[in-house]
């Protein structure tokens, strides 16, 4: 999941990155009336229906998943693990940066140029170099409770 990609999932709902999440709950829905494919006789276009209502499906869930009002609701949280605990594991895929803490906790990261991943790898802590140059500079979201794609 790269920057672009979130670019692309706003332009598909026609919302900006100030959306609430009861706009965003809202437009989905509407979505998924005019594009349910289960209304549609036509196979063909059930087909495109269904490829459009799973993209509208995908985006919804990642964009609440980066909302301000989820961002707010895991704040507390998600700054007690980057100010008390160190990381476990972190790796990078794209212009996604994934770090594991030792409480157990998971952030994407996103938008992370492969320079900056670098040096962190480089680091002499980087614990350290994250909280310096990661963790309040990019969009992140916890992954903790996603489930992983089988």
């Amino acid at each position: 999941m790269n920057t672009k990609k979130i670019a692309e999932y706003r332009k598909l709902l026609n919302v900006d990155k100030n959306v609430t999440l009861k706009e965003l709950k809202t437009i989905y829905r509407n979505n998924m009336k005019e594009d349910h494919p289960d209304t549609i006789a036509d196979a063909d276009e059930r087909l495109i229906a269904e490829e459009r209502s799973k993209n509208v499906i995908e985006a919804y869930h990642f964009l609440v998943s980066i909302a301000p009002e989820t961002q707010e609701k895991v704040k507390e949280e998600y700054e007690n693990t980057i100010k008390n605990f160190n990381i476990e594991d972190f790796y990078m895929d794209n212009t996604v940066l994934y770090i594991q803490f030792l409480d157990g906790s998971k952030f994407e990261y996103f938008g992370v140029p492969r320079n900056t991943y670098i040096k962190m790898v480089n680091a002499e802590s980087p614990s350290r170099f994250a909280r310096r140059h990661i963790y309040t500079n990019f969009l992140y979201r916890s992954s903790s409770k996603l489930v992983a794609a089988v």
